[in-house]
């Protein structure tokens, strides 16, 4: 695999370029921000009555979303980059994709009301892209979490290799009035703790964390780059979880849930090669064990019902880069069998199960201008009958 794949791997968990879009796709994305023809290209397919809706619009890179304890929907975003830079002279730059610029604000969290109107929680974290030539891949707030009422957020846009000088990709609390308060320096903990096989072709020195769950007090922390999974006590210690890199090589591991045991799903490297990624189970002895296969381009994991469904952000043989339209929502019940419930997503970036029993998507989470992203409803009746 030449050195430009295995970055664009990477890339993915960051943003992602319209050169990979169809012509028609990167044509639309001049249309009035909160297009909602985006969601016309999803299909249900359980074989009961079911219906997809737009519930918000207007984001900017949307990513991980939760619902807090108010039920409020709670949506980070990446932002929309910016202008600052380092040099090889200031830290040590990205590969191939560098030098990245960026903004000290714009990284954005937002929260949703049951009406789908939008209200802008905070937007003073850093934001970042990567070079024009590489796409301008956008990167900012990767996930949220709340542990009680108060919520927390992880990036991927900050530090310094990130063109934001004196910045650091971590956690910090957000407080109601949106003000930030950091308590964990991740971008120093993968700098003093490195994995076994990192991957110095594509390598993040920030890292670009993914996900992050909530439990038992503590956040646990997911990140692709180098492979691996961290707990993080709200007095900022960190401890390393499991190392992904150390069993598994460069999988790029984005996905983290949590049903009884830690489940962790793979992007993978590029060209897409369908059907070639996972899902894997964290055993209480910290040993990764395959709990389903045959994947492709895994972003999101969630239970429901006994059922995990996976997210899958491009699907099809054909398609060896990302491909809007094509994106995937998988459900694996306990026997092991699966059916595709949701397809035709838009480059979808990651889902989560609300209150109501309905499945919220973030589509258009890569790749579109800003205030492309839409967060989807999808309500499928069936699972009203579901044992």
């Amino acid at each position: 695999m030449t050195p430009r794949n295995r970055l664009l791997a990477s890339a993915l968990a960051l943003g992602l370029s319209l050169a990979a879009a169809p012509p028609a796709l990167a044509a639309s994305t001049t249309a009035p921000p909160g297009i909602r023809d985006i969601a016309s290209l999803v299909q249900t397919h359980t074989g009961y009555p079911a219906k997809v809706s737009v519930y918000a619009a207007g984001l900017n890179n949307p990513r991980g979303l939760k619902f807090g304890p108010d039920g409020y929907l709670y949506v980070a975003e990446g932002g929309r980059g910016g202008s600052h830079m380092t040099t090889a002279m200031d830290c040590t730059q990205v590969p191939a994709v560098g030098p990245y610029s960026g903004s000290y604000t714009g990284g954005r969290i937002s929260r949703i009301d049951h009406h789908g109107h939008r209200v802008t929680i905070t937007n003073k974290f850093p934001s970042s892209q990567t070079t024009a030539e590489t796409g301008a891949l956008v990167s900012g707030v990767a996930d949220v979490a709340f542990i009680g009422h108060t919520l927390y957020a992880i990036t991927a846009g900050a530090g310094c290799s990130h063109g934001l000088k004196g910045t650091y990709n971590g956690i910090a609390r957000v407080d109601t009035d949106g003000s930030i308060h950091w308590i964990a320096n991740l971008s120093r903990y993968q700098r003093n703790h490195p994995v076994q096989n990192p991957e110095e072709e594509d390598f993040e020195p920030d890292g670009t964390w993914y996900s992050m769950v909530a439990l038992d007090g503590h956040l646990y922390a997911l990140e692709p780059n180098h492979g691996e999974l961290v707990k993080v006590s709200l007095d900022g210690k960190v401890r390393r979880v499991v190392d992904v890199s150390a069993t598994q090589g460069h999988i790029v591991p984005t996905a983290l849930a949590y049903h009884g045991r830690f489940f962790i799903g793979n992007l993978g490297t590029f060209p897409i090669a369908a059907g070639s990624e996972k899902v894997l189970r964290l055993t209480r002895n910290g040993q990764l064990w395959p709990a389903a296969d045959r994947l492709t381009t895994v972003l999101g994991i969630a239970f429901h019902h006994g059922c995990m469904y996976v997210l899958e952000n491009t699907t099809g043989k054909e398609n060896l880069a990302p491909t809007p339209g094509t994106g995937k929502v998988v459900r694996i019940d306990p026997s092991g069998a699966r059916r595709a419930v949701v397809t035709g997503l838009v480059l979808p970036s990651a889902m989560t199960f609300g209150p109501d029993g309905a499945l919220y998507v973030s589509n258009a989470g890569f790749g579109l201008p800003p205030g492309m992203g839409q967060v989807l409803r999808i309500d499928f009746d069936s699972w009203r009958h579901s044992p």
